[in-house]
Order: C-alpha cells, then structure tokens, then sequence
C-alpha cells in the first residue's frame, strides 16, 4: 500500500502537471483575440491559443515560424496575431520545408530565436533535442467526414453485403479481411477517424506505423495494409505513392476532401522497382561512392550517415561525404572524376521519384546511380531481396519505429 501522504503529493503533482497544459482564461475568453483568429480559414486549426500560452510560458521574446509553401500566405497573419497578443519579435523562416525532417530549429537559433513554431507536420524530431523550444502545429484541416463515409458506402457496397457468396476460407487464406484501410496525412486524420467511427470496426480499419499516429503516412513511410484496398484521403499523390509502393497488390483509392471525388489510382511498381534494381546493380561495382548527408534542417541523421560509412568500409569502398541543403545534377557532376555511384541521406524520394535524374538515360552524362540508405544497404550488404521485382518488399520505413539500419529510428544492441 502506498502510504497516505505519498498518495496526496502525487495527486498534487499530477494538478500542477494538468495546470501546466491548461491554457488560461485571459487568452481562451479574449474577445479581441478571437476575432483576431477569424481572419485566419475557419477549418484550418492553428492552434493559436495554445501557441500564445507556451509563448508566455517560455518567456520568448523572438519567434520563429516554420511552415511548408502551402501554408505561408498566412505566416504574417499569424505573425501579426503573436506580435499584437504576446508581444516580441516574429522571424518567417523562407527557406523549403518538405517536412517534418525539415525543422530548422539551427537557423531559428543562428537568427536569434528564443522559440520556434514548426507548421503542418507531425512530431519527427523530439522537441527536447532542438536547439531552441519547439511547438508542433499538425493544422488538422476539418472536413465534411459524412460525404467520405457516404462515398464508401456506395462505392464498396457496405451495407447488406454480407452474403455476397464469396468465399471465406480463401478470404481468410489470402489474409485479407472483408473491410478497407483509411490512411492520410497528418491534417486530415480527425476526419479520418471520425469517418472509420461512424462505420464501424467490421468495415473499415486504420493501420498505424509507429511511431505515427493511426492512419498516418509520409512521403518516406507507410504502414502495411492488411485488406484488399484502402482510401487515402489528400488533396495530392506524394504520400498516397508511399503506401502505394508498400503495399503495391492493394487496390488504391484517393479521396480529395476539397473536390469531395473518390477516384481510383494506380503506380507502376514494376517500372519503379526495375529503374531501382538497375541503380542498385550499377552501384555495387564503384570502386569510390559519394555520401551525401542533407543539411536541410533535421533531414539528414548523422547516425545513417555513420553505419553507411562502416558498411562502405566493410566493403573496402572509398568514400566522400558531401553535405548538402539541395540536391541537384551539377553539384554532382562536379565529383564526376572522384566518384562512381552516389547514396543520398535526406529523403528517400528523391531516389525513387527522380534517381534517375542522376544515374543515365538523359544524354546529359548523369549516369552515377543515386541511391537512398536502404538501397545502399541492399547494394552493399549482399541482400537479394530485392531480385525478384514483381515480389520485392520495397520498405517504406524512413521514420519507423521498427525499421532497419537505413531508418532513422534504429537501434542497434550492443
């Protein structure tokens, strides 16, 4: 039994704990304040009072906000709110932001911040290692869920199917359960969610990777989806291509929350997976491999970048390693003379979308392969995994909890 006056300390530690998150009354009741949010998109949740009561609570005096393209047209009205109801400085930081890996709490802190609002994206880099105060912003964009659950009623015969005469013992063979996934981006899953809610557990699962959320997916990571389709819910492909290429049998389905349109998608896995075979194979003769390590703000790890380098010793490769903000040709071939094949630790895609940008077939003499960590580890590693294009298990697990030595979550016991 836990003594009495050890039970009252904890329950008061548990209060203060709980008042700590608790946003004060003199900015959730602001009347100013509130109109003051009403120039911003109603369905678009920014979080501001939160934001101001951290802002108090760190004491910042000069912000900075980081947010991706889409969102930067309301970076001064932001701005402004922050000034007008916290006082202080506010930076817009310009510079590309892709995601989450992209969080320039270095330039935040080089600039003079004393605090950093990071926009659109999930919690990649923990907050307690930037070097500056950190507060995640997902944006969670509301929706109109009944339209989505009214679209996969009629589309995927929900109601009164059970009895279609199929066969369940070779449903149940395959793996594959009688129900879709529901996957999308971080800003549109208390949709999702509400959606899955409203037609059941019996029709519809939401898949999780960890450590993301359920129902999230990046451009780098996917969860594996268990039925025989699954809707993706975006306004574009980039992340639906992610879960495309990690689950590349499952029937495919996007569902544009601003268009309200469901429509049918598809990928060439095989052609993908040929084009990355042929860069792996080409890479594994270089005598010399240049490293690039992204140096866009968290992109590329230090940690990859240090066991790709004990495998390239392994296997007696001379190496350079470029650190780089930007990828592009010219930075490449001006190595032309030094290096033979290419491994890039910054994001993933830019070897599956445009490697072949850099490994040939343009005329232009780009023609050293350009490889993502866990290509290189298949390059490198005597893995044949992947010679069978039509069955290779292309991972997808950039950021998962439970990936190889190429992701950036990996924990190699000693």
């Amino acid at each position: 039994l836990v003594p009495h006056h050890l039970q009252e300390r904890r329950a008061m530690s548990v209060v203060r704990r709980r008042r700590r998150h608790e946003i004060p009354a003199d900015i959730l009741e602001n009347a100013a304040l509130q109109e003051a949010i009403k120039t911003l998109p109603w369905n678009y949740a920014f979080e501001i009072p939160k934001t101001l009561w951290r802002l108090r609570q760190c004491g910042a005096r000069r912000v900075a906000l980081q947010m991706p393209e889409g969102l930067l047209m309301f970076a001064n009205a932001i701005g402004e709110i922050i000034r007008r109801f916290h006082g202080g400085q506010v930076l817009v930081l310009g510079d590309a932001t892709y995601g989450a890996c992209c969080v320039d709490d270095l330039t935040a802190k080089a600039l003079g911040a004393d605090f950093l609002v990071h926009y659109g994206h999930s919690c990649l880099v923990p907050a307690p290692v930037t070097t500056v105060p950190l507060l995640y912003v997902f944006v969670d964009i509301k929706f109109d869920p009944d339209h989505l659950v009214q679209c996969l009623e009629q589309h995927f015969h929900f109601q009164g199917d059970d009895d279609d005469g199929g066969d369940d013992a070779e449903k149940k063979k395959n793996g594959k359960k009688k129900k879709i996934s529901l996957l999308g981006t971080v800003q549109f899953l208390t949709g999702i969610r509400a959606a899955a809610a409203a037609l059941g557990g019996d029709k519809v699962q939401v898949p999780q990777q960890g450590p993301l959320s359920g129902g999230e997916v990046l451009g780098c990571t996917s969860p594996e989806v268990t039925t025989e389709a699954f809707v993706f819910v975006a306004d574009g492909r980039f992340h639906l291509e992610a879960t495309m290429i990690r689950n590349p049998t499952a029937l495919a389905f996007r569902y544009d929350p601003y268009a309200k349109k469901l429509t049918r998608e598809s990928y060439d896995f095989r052609e993908m997976t040929a084009r990355r075979r042929r860069a792996i194979a080409a890479a594994r003769n270089a005598s010399s491999v240049g490293v690039v390590l992204g140096t866009l703000g968290r992109q590329g790890s230090p940690a990859i970048l240090h066991r790709i380098k004990a495998l390239l010793r392994k296997r007696r490769k001379r190496s350079v390693v470029v650190l780089a903000s930007e990828l592009d040709a010219d930075l490449l071939d001006s190595f032309a003379s030094v290096v033979d094949a290419w491994i890039q630790i910054a994001c993933p895609r830019l070897s599956i979308d445009w490697g072949q940008n850099f490994c040939g077939g343009d005329n232009n003499g780009h023609n050293k392969p350009l490889l993502s960590p866990y290509e290189a580890f298949l390059a490198f590693d005597d893995d044949t995994s992947h010679d069978d294009t039509d069955n290779w298990d292309y991972r997808m697990d950039f950021y998962a909890k439970d990936g190889g030595p190429w992701s950036n979550y990996y924990y190699e016991e000693k």
